[in-house]
C-alpha cells in the first residue's frame, strides 16, 4: 500500500483516471481512513494518495477554538505536508482530475487549504469539517468561481458543532463555490453511505471528463 512518501490506495496511479489525495483524521491513519471509509467507497479507476500527519493529529488545537500562532504555525506546517501529497499526486498521475479530500479535521484542513494555497483542485469533499477559528478570527477567504464542493456534518457530531458547520457553508457559498451541503440528523462522528454516494458519483464524473455531479 506504501509508495513514496504517503501510502496508496485503489488504482495504481499511472493507469489512474483521476487521483484524490484524502487527509484523515485527528488519532486516525491512512489506514483506519482505508478501513473504515475508503474500503467501502465504490471508485473505480481513482488513485488515492493518504498523507501521514505526525503523530497522527494535523494541528494541537480544535477546531472551533480561537486562532492562536501557535496553531497557525501547526496549520501552516500540515498544509506544507499536505503541498507534498499534492505535488506527488500531480506528479504520479499527470493530466488527471486532482480531488481533494479529508474526513473530520483532514475535512477542516482541506477547507483550509481551498482558502489558503494553490493549487486548487479539481474538487473537493469534506466529511465533516469547518473552518479553523472562529468568527472573530482573521480567517482568508478567496473566490472560487464554481469549484464543487461537497460538505456534510451532522446536529449529533460531538467534535465539529452545527454553528461552525454552518459558518463554513456560508463562507464557502460566499467565495462562489458550487457547494452541496449535507447536514444528517443523528448521524455519529462517522462517513455515511449516503456521504459516500455522493463522493462515487463526484469521482465517477471526473474519471470520464465530466464535471463532478453533487447527487448521490
Amino acid at each position: 500500500m506504501t509508495q513514496g512518501r504517503a501510502p496508496l490506495h485503489g488504482a495504481a496511479p499511472a493507469e489512474a483516471r483521476a487521483v484524490c489525495v484524502f487527509a484523515h483524521g485527528r488519532g486516525w491513519t491512512p489506514e483506519r481512513t482505508v478501513a473504515e471509509i475508503l474500503g467501502r467507497l465504490d471508485a473505480p479507476g481513482v488513485a488515492f494518495v493518504l498523507p501521514r500527519a505526525p503523530g497522527d493529529s494535523w494541528y494541537a488545537a480544535r477546531a472551533v477554538e480561537a486562532l492562536t500562532a501557535a496553531t497557525r504555525a501547526d496549520l501552516n506546517a500540515a498544509l506544507d505536508l499536505l503541498a507534498a501529497a499534492m505535488a506527488d499526486a500531480a506528479a504520479a498521475a499527470p493530466g488527471r482530475p486532482l480531488v481533494l479530500a479529508g474526513f473530520s479535521q483532514g475535512a477542516c484542513l482541506s477547507l483550509e487549504w481551498l482558502m489558503r494555497r494553490d493549487p486548487l483542485p479539481d474538487a473537493v469533499v469534506a466529511f465533516t469539517g469547518c473552518r479553523l477559528g472562529t468568527p472573530a478570527c482573521v480567517r482568508p477567504v478567496r473566490a472560487l468561481a464554481g469549484l464543487p464542493v461537497y460538505l456534510s456534518g451532522s446536529d449529533a457530531d460531538p467534535f465539529i458543532p452545527p454553528a461552525s458547520f454552518a459558518q463554513a457553508v456560508e463562507a464557502l457559498a460566499g467565495a462562489g463555490a458550487a457547494l452541496r451541503a449535507d447536514s444528517l440528523p443523528g448521524r455519529a462522528h462517522a462517513v455515511s453511505d449516503r456521504e459516500l454516494g455522493v463522493m462515487a458519483a463526484m469521482l465517477a464524473g471526473l474519471s470520464v471528463g465530466r464535471e463532478p455531479a453533487l447527487v448521490s
